[in-house]
C-alpha cells in the first residue's frame, strides 16, 4: 500500500527529512497564512467608513490588499510545497522573491494611503 500522504507528488519524492526542516517548514507556511489573514484584516479596516477617506480610495485600498492576500496564501503553499521537495530530495534551498513582492506592495499601498489622507485633508 502507497504512501496516502497530501499532496502525493511532494511526498512521493525522495526520502523523509530530519522531522525538524519539515515541521520549520510548516511554520513558515503559517506564518504566511497569518498574513494572508492579516492582510483581509487591514482591507476590511481600510473600508471602514470611521477612516475619512474618499470612496475610491478605500475601494482601491481594500481591493488591492484582498489581492494581496490571496497572492500571500497562493505564495505559501508553492513555497512549502518547493521547501518540501528541496528537503526530500536533498537539493538545494529554491530562490524565494515572495517577501520582496509583498513588502514592495504593502509599502505602495501605504504610500496610497498617505496619499488619500493627504487629499481629504486638503480638499
Amino acid at each position: 500500500m502507497g504512501d496516502k500522504r497530501f499532496p502525493a507528488d511532494v511526498y512521493d519524492e525522495g526520502d523523509d527529512p530530519d522531522p525538524r526542516f519539515s515541521l520549520a517548514n510548516e511554520r513558515t507556511f503559517l506564518a504566511w497564512v497569518r498574513t494572508a489573514l492579516a492582510l483581509v484584516a487591514g482591507a476590511l479596516a481600510v473600508h471602514s467608513p470611521l477612516l475619512e477617506l474618499p470612496s475610491w480610495v478605500r475601494v482601491t485600498l481594500s481591493l488591492s490588499l484582498l489581492v494581496l492576500a490571496a497572492l500571500c496564501a497562493w505564495l505559501a503553499w508553492f513555497r512549502w510545497r518547493a521547501v518540501e521537495r528541496s528537503l526530500r530530495s536533498a537539493s538545494p534551498m529554491p530562490g524565494f522573491g515572495g517577501a520582496a513582492l509583498l513588502a514592495g506592495s504593502v509599502g505602495l499601498l501605504v504610500l496610497v494611503i498617505v496619499v488619500g489622507v493627504v487629499l481629504s485633508v486638503f480638499t
